[in-house]
């Protein structure tokens, strides 16, 4: 792998830029791999990375219907934070947050990560209380939730106008998450995506695949695709919110339901906004990017759908509880909007588990996966390899919903 540095940009500015190395490297399809990992973005490149680098399991085919970067980990708000309320999150998700600080580095590759700390913004006595238990919880594992005042949030949040004390929901608490932070969502799907080629891993872009395959007894055999048959000891699927489209073709059902999750892109403005704001009485979360956009994240949809775009509904209510808050906004120019889909489990907890299929894996209920691709992809990779649970998710198995063993997250913007 060609190495990222000052030196070498001067040196191919010389040539210019034209002896760069390919970032990844194109392979014809094999008839069979050790492991296919169906899906490119976050996850399926992050556990296809973690498979070579620490477990030296290198044929590896990552299968991405689309062109890398393009699917769900091109769709979200790229909030990073480890602020959760139940004993089995709070561990994996300050593991990822931990992972996501250094990652340039191990990566040699610049995913703009700045931490910005997340400011929570309270208007309702329940969810003072709610929040005042997840800051106790989180104090037990190091992640840190601070109370701040109301003239604090004010003073780190100037433009923050609304919720005054006439309004309809006035501001009475705030809490603080320090590590909060944001970056690039291509820079992350890319760098992974070279790091693993490097290794030895193979990526295929524009490769859907249709169903999955079994032998007779029921083992996983491999899977269909748009260029054909492709077979695989273990078969792992990591597509967001279209896992139950695939485990259908082999009559799997999950517990799992999907939703359109969207999000809206201001025109750039000046600096204004230097923290990740939540506002979950509202169901609204902003932050600012490094070219001056305001990024806007709200609701899920209220139906359940396969869909990926913007419902006007959830536009409108988004953008009024952001106005509520930030009145000064209401001249603001809309860029852009997208959806995503994400597939939820009943108690709003992910899902990295074998399956009642033999070596067929799933990585599967993400409310808000990006935050945990580093972790995601360590611990998926090691139960692929070793068939055994890491340690952080070992309750993250199918298993808690036949024994009703439920890691009910209430998270930090809405509920489902």
């Amino acid at each position: 792998m060609q190495k990222y540095s000052l030196y070498s940009l001067v040196r191919n500015s010389f040539t210019r830029h034209r002896n760069w190395s390919p970032a990844w490297i194109n392979h014809d399809l094999k008839k069979s791999y050790d492991v296919i990992i169906i899906g490119g973005g976050g996850h399926g490149l992050a556990t296809a990375y973690y498979l070579a680098k620490d477990h030296g399991v290198t044929n590896v085919a990552v299968l991405e219907r689309g062109w890398l970067g393009g699917g769900n980990v091109a769709r979200n708000t790229v909030t990073i934070r480890s602020n959760y309320l139940r004993q089995e999150s709070i561990p994996f998700f300050i593991k990822s947050v931990e992972m996501y600080e250094g990652l340039s580095n191990e990566l040699n590759f610049n995913l703009m990560h700045s931490r910005r700390s997340m400011i929570d913004i309270i208007q309702t006595y329940p969810k003072l209380r709610e929040i005042t238990r997840k800051m106790y919880t989180m104090d037990i594992f190091g992640s840190t939730y601070k109370p701040i005042s109301v003239s604090e949030i004010r003073r780190r949040i100037p433009t923050l106008a609304g919720g005054g004390k006439s309004s309809r929901l006035p501001i009475i608490a705030g809490m603080v998450h320090p590590e909060g932070a944001v970056n690039r969502h291509d820079a992350v799907a890319w760098g992974y995506a070279r790091a693993a080629s490097s290794l030895g891993v193979e990526i295929h872009q524009n490769t859907k695949v249709n169903s999955l395959l079994q032998n007779e007894d029921g083992t996983i055999r491999g899977v269909s695709t748009v260029k054909g048959d492709i077979l695989a000891d273990r078969v792992a699927v990591a597509v967001s919110g279209h896992t139950t489209q695939l485990t259908d073709t082999v009559g799997l059902r999950l517990p799992l339901r999907s939703f359109n999750l969207s999000a809206f892109v201001s025109e750039p403005i000046k600096p204004m906004i230097d923290v990740v704001v939540n506002c979950p009485d509202l169901g609204v979360y902003l932050s600012q990017t490094a070219k001056g956009e305001l990024v806007i994240g709200g609701a899920p949809d209220p139906g359940q759908s396969f869909r990926r775009g913007t419902n006007q509904l959830v536009f409108e209510r988004t953008v009024g509880a952001m106005l509520e808050l930030f009145p000064s906004f209401k001249k603001l120019k809309l860029l852009r909007q997208w959806g995503g889909t994400v597939d939820i489990a009943p108690d709003a907890s992910p899902i990295i588990s074998e399956t009642e299929i033999p070596s067929l894996y799933i990585t599967a209920g993400w409310w808000g996966g990006y935050k945990a691709i580093p972790a995601g992809g360590l611990t998926f990779a090691n139960l692929i390899a070793t068939n055994t649970p890491h340690q952080l998710t070992k309750s993250f198995t199918l298993d808690r919903f036949e024994t009703l063993d439920y890691i009910l997250e209430p998270g930090t913007t809405t509920r489902v």
